[in-house]
């Protein structure tokens, strides 16, 4: 007879609450399909953090937008301010200007709210620009991530151009200062610039239409374009895999790190309250964009020391330094080259070659694998170079759109500071870039001379006949790889001038491509060759007896290598 009971249907164990509420939600939604995205794997590095404070800070952004939109009259009707700020009080102003004083005086909490939402989008723009600098100096912009790059690089502009509309709503002084600045240089766009500068205003500056169309554009349609691209953005970003620097264990085709469920996930839910609370302490304690110290804008006034937010202080600085150039052309039309060039020229052709570096980069090397590792600045000399250098013109730039606070604070000739930024425009980033490419090629050779002499130990030897040296001691496995790792690319070939008496009809291409190459990719240091390597290694291991190595420094002799009965060795910590 059968040992075996059935238990009665009303004694089973009924199922979890969590887990029928995931089985009713996977019956519709299909969650457990997506289930291989908890296992996702992110790697850990500090500079991965930049994106994140930008995503967060866009998060805050849009909570305290939305909140400000029930309280914000966007109108540029006149009105006669009656409210708590005496100052102005009997002082007639937009209805636009009026509500955002209401919101910062009359309304509990709007003035926080208003400051908050001001420093996180200087922080997003920030992070984003350093964001977009990590990815340049590490190559993550290879194949397969260039229309990611493209991506991302739209969204930073997008972002610079939302923050200067946002600036613009209160129709105080200062922003309508820089609605003036705007509506100049769109003005000297030649053929459609002034069908573009009436569209914008609606008519002649100032018009009356500005503000609620600058109101559409930044709450709705810009705000919307950036949400469908940051959401592609992670998509694609999930999709290529992450982007990890090399080190043991980390190949092509695999990714080191945590997993998206439950430790990533945990540790940027307390990174977004960590980066949540700090806005909110800046908020609280740094007050910014006073209006009601400005006043409202009347196109007769200018305020001394006028500055704009740091993200449009190159375009001031540029448009300060140029030369007022302009040309009457024979059918009666002028150019101004003094705003045409560096307001619009410069900043395109900034924005551009930045855009297309992937592409160049993919076209002088010819590069068609994918690229899932990145590489220390140091290890592309030239592209490091290159990105200070840009980063140095944009801080050229920046101080010159200050040199009237800067002549007024350090009692210095407006005049000398301004033909100083116009010196430095040519002369900072071409320092810049020696000194930098220098610098990389420095570590480069000194990163040569730990794999074949061994790290220092910061141990002094004396030796038996008196003499001082340095220990050495050989580096572990991981970091011999990670060294050793670096990616050199030869650089691409001259071009043949003929074959069989034909001359070669790409020649000027392939010499092109042959003269870039050698810029990007020339006078690197190479690798120690692998009998370089066991020469060292050998070396490290069986140190002579008491001698130094050809380089003037003791490599980690072994306890006892010294012959015996001859004078102990004395270190000094």
């Amino acid at each position: 007879m059968s040992t075996i009971e059935e238990a009665p249907p009303s004694g089973r164990a009924e199922a979890p609450k969590g887990e029928r509420i995931a089985d009713w939600a996977d019956g519709r939604l299909g969650i457990y399909n997506f289930g291989f995205l908890a296992r996702k794997v992110f790697p850990e590095h500090w500079s991965f953090m930049f994106g994140e404070i930008a995503l967060y800070s866009f998060v805050i952004l849009v909570l305290t937008g939305t909140w400000l939109t029930l309280f914000f009259e966007p109108s540029m009707a006149e009105t006669v301010y009656h409210g708590s700020y005496v100052p102005l009080q009997g002082i007639p102003m937009s209805r636009a200007y009026a509500s955002t004083v209401d919101i910062s005086f009359e309304i509990r909490g709007g003035l926080f709210i208003r400051q908050l939402h001001h420093w996180s989008a200087l922080t997003m723009i920030g992070a984003l620009c350093l964001h977009t600098l990590r990815h340049f100096l590490t190559g993550s912009f290879r194949k397969p991530r260039e229309v990611n790059w493209l991506i991302g690089f739209v969204i930073l502009v997008l972002v610079i151009l939302e923050g200067f509309l946002g600036y613009s709503l209160p129709d105080d002084l200062l922003s309508g200062t820089g609605l003036r600045i705007a509506e100049g240089v769109t003005l000297a766009i030649p053929v459609v610039g002034t069908y573009v500068t009436m569209f914008l205003f609606g008519g002649e500056y100032p018009g009356q239409d500005v503000v609620p169309r600058f109101y559409s554009l930044h709450i709705l349609l810009i705000p919307g374009v950036m949400l469908a691209l940051t959401v592609i953005h992670l998509i694609l970003v999930f999709y290529h895999k992450h982007t990890q620097f090399r080190g043991p264990g980390r190949t092509e085709n695999n990714v080191v790190g945590q997993p998206l469920m439950p430790h990533y996930t945990a540790k940027a839910g307390g990174f977004f309250f960590l980066v949540s609370g700090v806005l909110a302490l800046m908020a609280g304690i740094a007050q910014i964009n006073p209006i009601w110290s400005f006043g409202p804008y009347r196109s007769d006034q200018i305020s001394q020391g006028s500055q704009p937010d740091w993200y449009m202080g190159f375009l001031e600085g540029a448009l300060r330094a140029f030369p007022a150039w302009e040309w009457n052309t024979p059918g009666g039309y002028t150019i101004n080259f003094g705003v045409l060039i560096p307001a619009v020229v410069l900043p395109t052709l900034m924005m551009l070659v930045l855009a297309l570096w992937p592409f160049l980069e993919a076209w002088v090397t010819g590069d068609k694998d994918e690229h899932h590792l990145l590489d220390r600045p140091r290890d592309h000399p030239t592209r490091t170079a290159f990105g200070c250098a840009f980063v140095a013109l944009y801080m050229v730039l920046l101080f010159g759109g200050a040199n009237d606070v800067l002549a007024e604070r350090f009692q210095l000739s407006l005049n000398q500071i301004t033909y100083a930024v116009r010196i430095g425009f040519f002369l900072v980033p071409a320092l810049t870039y020696v000194i930098t490419k220098r610098i990389c090629l420095g570590l480069q050779l000194r990163d040569r001379d730990k794999l074949l002499h061994g790290r220092e130990t910061g141990k002094i030897r004396r030796l038996p006949h008196g003499e001082f040296v340095e220990v050495h001691a050989p580096l572990d496995r991981g970091q011999e790889y990670a060294l050793l790792a670096r990616e050199i690319r030869e650089t691409a070939p001259a071009p043949a001038a003929e074959h069989d008496g034909v001359p070669n009809p790409r020649a000027r291409k392939e010499m092109l491509r042959h003269r870039l190459s050698r810029w990007l990719y020339g006078g690197q240091v190479p690798h120690p060759t692998p009998q370089e390597m066991q020469q060292a290694r050998a070396h490290l291991d069986h140190a002579p007896d008491g001698h130094a190595s050809p380089n003037g420094h003791l490599d980690t002799a072994r306890p006892g290598a010294l012959q015996s009965g001859r004078e102990p060795d004395q270190e000094l910590h």
